[in-house]
């Protein structure tokens, strides 16, 4: 299924004009409601009044009461794109302790980038909340940034979202169709420098794209790609070997959401709820292998996968000495 228009997981659009801005978000959303349904759309996006009146009253109360400012933990949601980081969001939210900055709130993000530093700082340390969370996917490969140089009074932590690959292709391909296929072209052919696509990948990776044919390569492969390059970045930014960064999976928390949270909730020293779960459903993870995608890709993704797997499997006992161990081994 391909959605028309663009939205950020395709070529950079920071550049364009207002109108077009526009165009290409709504052409998005409707290609969405299109193809997956209104309610898809609407749980999407977090647009259910009757879902977020609640939340925003149970948060005024809290603030009424509380006040951490200008202490406030920045919290950043990292990782690749329909990787499941509306689950944690939805999740996080719930805790009044939480103020939230999704992707699309302008006070923080312009077209899905984060605003300069200083505006992230004043917002966390005006924040009366314990925890600001921003879901700066665009701005990943800044991650080790975000964590030492931003200039909160209190250190910040991330969370790196994956998922496994096929359910993040099948994903992807319904929400943004050839999106990832057209930011690799461009990167391959030395013209998408620019892109935030392109941004932080190491020399490996980008001989990797530059490695493949795109008038032959399809979606798919393109899709598992940019999984591959993206997701490497938690191992080639040091990331594995930091204990103010969590890795989470996805598919964990859909098999077994309470131990799952409950990791995150320990790592964010956050008491658990459960109502940071209830609207998990629970569900064995998809077994399913995508079709199309070229063999190489499909081996570097498996590999990555496992270290991955290995990571996130034992992220709620492991000492960051032992992460680091584990995180010595080559990409």
């Amino acid at each position: 299924m391909t959605v028309p228009g663009r939205g950020p997981d395709d070529v950079d659009l920071s550049s364009a004009s207002w109108p077009r801005w526009v165009t290409t978000r709504v052409r998005r959303h409707l290609g969405w409601a299109r193809t997956q349904g209104v309610g898809r759309l609407i749980e999407e996006d977090e647009l259910d009044p009757f879902a977020r009146i609640p939340i925003a009253l149970r948060k005024a109360r809290w603030r009424r009461s509380h006040d951490a400012s200008p202490n406030g933990v920045p919290v950043f949601l990292v990782g690749v794109q329909r990787s499941g980081t509306n689950m944690l969001v939805r999740g996080l939210e719930q805790a009044p302790e939480f103020e939230v900055h999704n992707e699309n709130d302008r006070t923080t993000f312009r077209r899905f980038r984060l605003r300069p530093d200083p505006v992230i700082r004043s917002a966390v340390m005006r924040s009366h909340h314990e925890y600001v969370l921003l879901k700066p996917l665009c701005d990943s490969h800044r991650t080790v940034e975000l964590l030492d140089a931003i200039g909160t009074p209190s250190p910040g932590k991330a969370i790196w979202a994956y998922r496994a690959v096929d359910g993040r292709v099948r994903s992807a391909l319904a929400k943004f169709g050839a999106s990832n296929l057209r930011a690799l072209s461009r990167i391959a052919s030395g013209e998408g420098g620019d892109l935030w696509q392109a941004q932080g990948l190491s020399e490996a990776s980008l001989d990797l794209i530059r490695g493949f044919d795109y008038d032959r390569l399809s979606p798919s492969s393109a899709a598992a790609l940019f999984w591959y390059v993206r997701n490497a970045l938690f191992f080639e930014l040091g990331l594995a070997e930091r204990s103010d960064v969590i890795l989470m999976s996805y598919d964990a928390m859909l098999s077994q959401p309470e131990p799952t949270m409950r990791a995150l909730c320990a790592f964010l020293e956050l008491p658990y709820d459960p109502a940071y779960i209830e609207h998990v459903e629970q569900r064995p993870p998809a077994r399913g292998a995508v079709d199309e995608i070229d063999p190489a890709i499909r081996t570097r993704c498996r590999e990555l996968q496992e270290r991955l797997d290995d990571m996130a499997r034992d992220v709620s006992v492991a000492s960051p000495e032992e992460r680091s161990g584990r995180a010595d081994e080559p990409v």
